[in-house]
């Protein structure tokens, strides 16, 4: 196919060996212009896949004179092999893991008591955080802000406690036989970059780049000096800060173009995904395509449900099972179901292991912090969720789902449909609109607050994964916000 415009200016970019920043947004073609640009030149280089299954595609679809791997995998290969017996080691309880690190007893913060299984919680996560950036060292702000410990003072006091065990948990993990903690792949990545490598190659591909972790991003920019860069992505699908990922393209230092040209939806859909674009702020507006019709209105069987949480998928699944459909759920349904036995937990007055729920004593604790305290005002869903229907009933539903590729319709919260694509989407209802403002129009009604970028950047990679019919469900309140007419 003879190229875009802008197809033709990134390859002319490439091929006059300049660094690199191409902003794809949603159904550009980025991978087809990626693998057009490596046949073009006899040069080798190497494409830095976001996880296994998109770097086993790419292998497909680039040259052999292209490496097609995760950075995970240049890790394992320069270093992870070594530690080959430590990661196929079983699972251990926290209690043991906390205890072999010398975690043997409880403490308290404020008002919330913390076991040595809370604790030995936290600084395995403190560890993984660390593994996710660029930093040399454990330190402090690695340690992860625990749901009823939000407060300044009281995180800087389970800091205290946490981060001589987490300093110990990491030098653990340098050896390679045997230790207390569980290794993971995030593990040998982390030491691997600290050897600061060198990747032999002629330019190297980074795709998926605004959603990069600081770890990867300082493996890639540290080949500067020998290997073209060239990072591809989408900030407006910037969605994973919140697990410590990086939108790497809008800072990087290098020539910065576009592909704008959509070929997954219509113009009517792309006009839809530039109001959220603006709103967003995102430094891309998209073009359909004329022939590629896509409509916006009501979907009464939608091929895919897309939501806000897992407890909206929840409770989108089990609606749709007392509708008698088959459904699948994208990734599993064992984060519902997780979410489930933790609330069964707390209701018969144990202490919950999920994350989320750890520090609360009961069910009724969890009710008042989600009624009554702002942080908490996300798991209101989960406690109507239970309150509702059982924690048996959501169980049970779970046990029904099958496989999407059995499934008459498919769940899914938006974080993970990124990339993906139905021909009929319906947009759930836990998409809930900003609350208002202190402030008032000329008839006295209150005027919304702003609407978050972070939000508008979900919203923008829910609505794009339809091809033929988008349901705005529960994004439909855009229309009466005084953003939802910015211009595109």
């Amino acid at each position: 196919m003879k190229p875009t415009e802008e197809q033709q200016a990134a390859a002319d970019a490439f091929h006059a060996g300049q660094h690199l920043a191409l902003q794809a947004g949603a159904g550009t073609g980025k991978t087809t212009t990626l693998a057009e640009l490596a046949r073009a030149t006899r040069r080798r280089g190497r494409y830095l896949a976001y996880n296994r299954a998109i770097a086993q595609d790419a292998r497909a679809r680039f040259p052999l004179t292209v490496s097609c791997k995760t950075a995970h995998a240049l890790a394992y290969a320069a270093v992870g092999h070594r530690y080959t017996a430590r990661l196929n080691s079983p699972r251990r309880p926290a209690w043991q893991t906390g205890h072999a690190l010398g975690i043997t007893k409880a403490i308290r913060i404020g008002e919330r008591d913390l076991s040595h299984k809370t604790l030995s919680n936290a600084v395995v996560r403190t560890v993984a955080h660390f593994c996710h950036t660029a930093d040399a060292d454990v330190t402090r702000h690695h340690v992860p802000r625990l749901r009823g410990l939000e407060d300044t003072k009281l995180h800087a006091e389970l800091t205290h406690h946490v981060l001589p065990f987490a300093r110990r948990a990491w030098n653990d993990l340098q050896n390679p036989d045997d230790g207390a903690i569980r290794f993971e792949h995030d593990h040998y990545l982390k030491i691997w970059a600290l050897t600061q490598p060198r990747i032999n190659a002629d330019f190297l591909l980074l795709d998926e780049a605004q959603d990069t972790n600081p770890v990867v991003e300082q493996i890639f920019l540290a080949q500067r000096d020998h290997a073209q860069l060239v990072m591809v992505g989408d900030s407006a699908q910037a969605i994973y800060d919140w697990r410590g990922a990086k939108d790497v393209m809008t800072g990087f230092d290098g020539t910065q173009l576009a592909l704008s040209q959509s070929f997954r939806f219509g113009p009517q859909l792309a006009a839809e995904a530039n109001r959220w674009l603006a709103i967003a702020d995102a430094p891309i507006r998209l073009t359909g395509t004329e022939t590629v019709p896509t409509d916006l209105g009501p979907v009464t069987r939608p091929n895919a449900v897309l939501c806000r949480t897992n407890v909206g998928a929840m409770a989108q699944a089990m609606r749709l099972l007392a509708e008698g459909h088959r459904v699948g759920v994208v990734g599993g349904g064992d984060n519902l179901r997780a979410l489930a036995l933790a609330a069964q937990d707390l209701k018969d007055g144990r202490r919950a292991i999920h994350p989320e729920l750890v520090l609360f004593a009961t069910w009724g604790e969890l009710q008042d912090y989600a009624s009554h305290d702002p942080a908490g005002r996300d798991l209101q869903p989960l406690v109507d969720l239970v309150d509702t229907h059982g924690t048996d009933a959501i169980l049970a539903a779970v046990a029904q789902f099958v496989s999407e590729e059995s499934a008459e319709v498919t769940v899914s919260t938006a974080h993970k449909a990124k990339g993906r694509e139905w021909a009929c989407v319906r947009i759930a209802d836990d998409f809930t609109p900003p609350k208002d403002s202190d402030e008032t129009d000329d008839n006295g009604r209150p005027i919304p607050g702003p609407i978050d970028n972070g939000e508008a950047r979900l919203a923008y990679v829910a609505i794009t994964g339809a091809r033929q019919r988008l349901d705005l469900g529960g994004l439909c309140w855009i229309d009466d916000h005084p953003e939802g007419g910015l211009a595109t």
